[in-house]
């Protein structure tokens, strides 16, 4: 469920597109955007960095591209999100005791100290090479082919990376210990 409230505003802008143009479905995103966040204020009363980060780029490109009447400033948006990401997983190497990825699941898994390393170095060069794939989409490609990549391209790059990193882990996993049960008789 949570992973269709993130997509929500991409959606709502791939179907805008589809049905009227770039300049609807850039003032589609905006306020879906919008939404998305207010909506998160009024259920949980706070806001995830992720959609405020989101938010605030998405107002800065839709709005230079709704102004301006140029679509390359909110196909850079992309670009601009995945290279901060990058930017904040290779900065946690150098900030605080363990990386971003450990931080965010070492609840869930325990790993060797050098795989959590890896695994963030991992994530860091999925964010950059993200960012270049959409600028060269963008660049290189027509309109609707980007607009067809942001959703169905970025995601499947995005599930391929998920699965690939769920093979490496797989390795580092323990066996859970089997409960020996005795029978008293």
């Amino acid at each position: 469920m949570k992973f269709l409230h993130d997509l929500f505003p991409v959606i709502l802008f791939f179907i805008a597109y589809k049905l009227y143009d770039f300049y609807v479905a850039t003032a589609v995103i905006i306020v879906a955007t919008l939404a998305q966040v207010s909506i998160g204020w009024l259920r949980h009363r706070k806001i995830e960095k992720m959609h405020l980060i989101t938010l605030l780029l998405v107002l800065l490109f839709g709005g230079l591209t709704l102004y301006l009447q140029d679509p390359m400033f909110l196909k850079w948006k992309p670009t601009v999100v995945n290279w901060l990401f990058a930017l904040v997983f290779f900065g946690s190497h150098f900030i605080g005791h363990v990386s971003l990825v450990e931080r965010m699941m070492h609840k869930s898994v325990a790993l060797p100290a050098p795989v959590w390393t890896r695994l963030n170095v991992a994530w860091t060069l999925f964010f950059v090479v993200m960012g270049m794939a959409n600028l060269y989409v963008a660049f290189n490609y027509s309109e609707e082919t980007w607009v067809n990549f942001k959703l169905f391209g970025m995601m499947g790059m995005t599930f391929l990376f998920i699965i690939l990193q769920a093979f490496y882990l797989a390795r580092y996993m323990a066996e859970p210990e089997q409960e020996t049960t005795t029978e008293e008789s």
